[in-house]
């Protein structure tokens, strides 16, 4: 067997901030200590902080008044940190900054009187964030069929917005019709997608030439890794999402065959090492890399952890 490791894999920037954010407020806080959602969509993290007595909540009804919260990797709207100051939470806001940027541009736009298309996923916490900066201009649009469904009260007056973790090619689809529809429309100055989204997804569609069978390892709850295993997919190559090794069927493989190795954003590397340590064991797998670019942004911790550390 011939394993391909793609690079890069795994944590983003905004992935690393959020999780050494929750590690710092672990050591200056204590526990129990609060995050609204997970801190990232991957189990093993969030297993990891629960064990050692973090608290991840869906509601802040569930978190003591004046207890302290951490805002998950994804955002949150304007009404989660108003409900927040009600409940004298101490808050610290690990949103990653390529997300805060979006909502940004949607509270930009709603203020020019914009009707803002948002492409993304319904019920997906970054979603559900964004629209809540201004639900009353927000509408979503998940298919290319949902474009038709909306009307615009001044079509001089509509832009678009992603969700981060899109699959490039779905997202450019929405947006061409987005443009046949209304041709003044207007989005970002950049990309919406992030960097780690586009660069992983840009791994797959190489590795997929050359390989018969794509594992991605992350969680089902995980937008960016699901992305990468249909990506694979979509070219035609058998993928599997996993958590960790113990989800390998060993009858996905001949043992002959070229398997290409990824990992979603949110996926810890050692997970990604455990599963082609299996691999080489059961198949006496050669390794190889395959370096599609290489990655050095990095974000700050928040401010209340910055002046702790």
């Amino acid at each position: 067997m011939r394993v391909i490791l793609a690079s890069p894999r795994g944590f983003c920037a905004g992935v690393n901030m959020a999780i050494d954010a929750l590690e710092a407020a672990v050591r200056s806080y204590g526990t129990p200590l609060y995050v609204y959602h997970e801190i990232v969509h991957n189990k093993w993290v969030v297993d990891w902080f629960q064990s050692r007595g973090v608290v991840f909540v869906d509601d802040l009804a569930a978190v003591p008044e004046g207890a302290t919260l951490l805002y998950s990797a994804h955002g949150v709207s304007p009404e989660v940190r108003r409900h927040a100051a009600q409940r004298r939470l101490t808050a610290i806001d690990a949103t990653c900054p390529l997300v805060t940027k979006v909502h940004l541009e949607a509270v930009r736009f709603a203020r020019q009187g914009y009707t803002v298309f948002l492409i993304g996923h319904a019920g997906h916490d970054e979603v559900v964030g964004t629209m809540g900066e201004a639900p009353e201009a927000i509408h979503l649009v998940q298919t290319v069929d949902d474009v038709d469904r909306f009307g615009a009260a001044d079509s001089s007056r509509v832009a678009y917005l992603t969700q981060t973790t899109l699959s490039v090619d779905d997202a450019a689809r929405i947006i061409q019709r987005l443009r046949q529809r209304f041709p003044s429309i207007v989005g970002p100055a950049r990309d919406d997608i992030c960097y780690a989204t586009q660069n992983r997804q840009e791994g797959v569609r190489r590795l997929a030439a050359q390989a018969q069978v794509v594992l991605v390892v992350g969680s089902q709850n995980s937008s960016n890794s699901r992305r990468l295993a249909e990506l694979a997919r979509a070219h035609g190559v058998e993928a599997h999402l996993i958590d960790d090794p113990s989800d390998i069927r060993l009858e996905w493989f001949s043992g002959d065959e070229t398997v290409a190795v990824t990992a979603g954003a949110s996926a810890p590397e050692a997970l990604v090492q455990q599963c082609v340590d299996l691999l080489r064991k059961q198949f006496d797998a050669s390794i190889e890399t395959c370096v599609i670019c290489r990655e050095k942004l990095r974000f700050p911790l928040p401010d209340p952890l910055r002046k702790k550390t």
